[in-house]
């Protein structure tokens, strides 16, 4: 007897390079049902659905489909099996016509030419059976983005979908768009088609998500249908809790008596339109400023505009009392700021260079091309970082490329210690890295800030920010909605509240 489900993944397991990226994972779709997949960057959602659509392969585990075992060799072996995926960048010809996209490679012909009018009529029909009404003559590039999406879906039902996944599909839409859309996906579970529904819009899950998977670092927490849920739960399970091991950690007593502390950065007003909402920020010397929020918040952004990696359109930035201007990421540098970026390995690292050319290229920068560093001191200086740091393995000549996701950090904190900047940013510096490893940033952190460096520190795990920071900027919705000062509020339910409450008094 088939499975009642048509899609059942049980204890799936993905590694990439010494990294697992999904451990033992769990997924059940339903007919006529949305199943939502949340979690935080690198929790695992996107691996997950790769390994559904055949992207990647699993390691481990078992995948379903109506009862019976498969593994797809890419994604269009997974939708001639009626699973399809709708991405947030849509993946349709802007120029061709509605009609042609949605029935490109499908079009009706007579004899070796295209029936042009069977085509129109039959996408106008496709579109009706969703309960949208566009002109299917028009170029889609003539329409909305959120009309594009539907476009979109309308070609998944064409190829007689059973499940239908939707990754971040309203991230761009205005609210009229996000209502048709989740209003075309409730038509479509009503006609039977499992959904998959991912996206950082909590309200929008809640409103139309019947049941939710919750992954966090590559790892099932569970299972709920979306009413047994609550939303300050839902967000608990998506930030979780630290591995024992990093309890350990404290902070230099020295570290928490900086409140009257001079200021070394200076926010007003800074923001970016489309980006971040203008927000007001202090970090003084010797201080950790945790930034706390889902993913889509803004942190990262937040992060960013203070680093000069994008370009602030209202506000000023002050920094060791003189004002910025200029701001860019060489100027930054020269002015004592580093950036470590969320993906060290495409905006932070050169895979194909060595760990002590790694280390060396911000070092080598501040003096010039025309003079370089010394072999003898760098050789030195790499040894000492490698050593201070633990990185393996131990040799400066291994392309950096080849090591584990926590030595690309130790290797990326590494560059910038070497220069002994007076603001460190670190965004996401911990994700997807082993325990270890993470033990051993964190304590890094504290031991700068005990010796005077301010601290930027950007991170999902909440546990993470309280155990590190002396205030935490809480943000939702690209807002800047508070920041916690007294230590009574730094903790993870305090901020959860904070993020439900939307920065009034929870």
């Amino acid at each position: 007897m088939p499975d009642a489900a048509p899609v059942r993944m049980t204890g799936i397991v993905k590694d990439f390079t010494g990294v697992r990226a999904l451990d033992g994972v769990d997924l059940t779709l339903r007919p006529g049902e949305i199943h939502a997949v949340m979690g935080e960057n690198g929790a695992g959602k996107s691996t997950l659905i790769k390994v559904l659509t055949g992207v990647h392969g699993h390691d481990a585990g078992e995948i379903l489909l109506d009862g019976e075992p498969v593994r797809f060799s890419g994604p269009k072996a997974a939708q001639a099996a009626g699973i399809s995926t709708v991405y947030q960048e849509v993946n349709l010809t802007e120029n061709l016509s509605v009609a042609e996209n949605l029935l490109a490679g499908r079009e009706p012909r007579l004899g070796p030419f295209i029936n042009f009018r069977a085509m129109r009529r039959r996408a106008a029909e496709l579109l009706d059976g969703i309960g949208v009404d566009l002109n299917v003559a028009a170029p889609l590039g003539a329409y909305s983005i959120a009309m594009q999406q539907l476009v979109a879906i309308a070609r998944a039902v064409d190829i007689e979908a059973k499940v239908l996944i939707l990754d971040e599909p309203t991230s761009s839409l205005d609210r009229d768009e996000v209502d048709v859309l989740l209003g075309v996906m409730r038509r479509l579970a009503a006609d039977g088609t499992a959904l998959v529904f991912i996206s950082h819009f909590l309200d929008q899950v809640y409103e139309v998500a019947d049941r939710m998977t919750v992954l966090r670092n590559g790892a099932l927490v569970g299972e709920w249908a979306t009413a047994d849920l609550p939303q300050d739960a839902l967000i608990g399970h998506m930030l979780g809790r630290e591995a024992a091991a990093l309890e350990q950690i404290e902070r230099t007593a020295a570290a928490h008596h900086v409140a009257d502390g001079e200021p070394l950065v200076e926010a007003v007003g800074l923001g970016r339109k489309g980006s971040i909402a203008p927000y007001d920020l202090t970090v003084r010397r010797g201080e950790v400023v945790g930034l706390a929020g889902l993913l889509g918040s803004g942190r990262t952004e937040t992060a960013r505009l203070i680093a000069g990696a994008d370009r602030a359109d209202s506000g000023s930035l002050r920094f060791a009392g003189a004002k910025v201007g200029g701001h860019n990421p060489r100027t930054a540098a020269a002015r004592g700021i580093a950036f470590c970026p969320e993906n060290r390995k495409t905006e932070g690292l050169v895979g194909d260079l060595t760990v002590a050319e790694n280390m060396i290229l911000a070092m080598q920068a501040s003096r010039g091309w025309a003079r370089s560093v010394p072999p003898a001191r760098r050789d030195t200086l790499v040894a000492a970082f490698i050593e201070k740091l633990g990185i393996r393995p131990a040799d400066p000549g291994t392309p950096v490329r080849n090591l584990s996701g926590g030595n690309q950090q130790k290797v990326l904190l590494a560059r910038w210690m070497l220069v002994e900047p007076k603001l460190l940013i670190l965004d996401e510096p911990t994700r997807g890295i082993d325990v270890g490893a993470k033990a051993d940033i964190q304590r890094l952190v504290a031991e700068l800030s005990a010796d005077g460096t301010a601290v930027l520190f950007v991170s999902a795990e909440l546990d993470e920010v309280t155990r590190l920071s002396d205030r935490i900027a809480v943000l939702r919705d690209r807002e800047l909605i508070a920041v916690l000062e007294a230590e009574a509020d730094l903790t993870s339910e305090h901020i959860v509240d904070t993020i439900v409450a939307g920065g009034r008094e929870p």
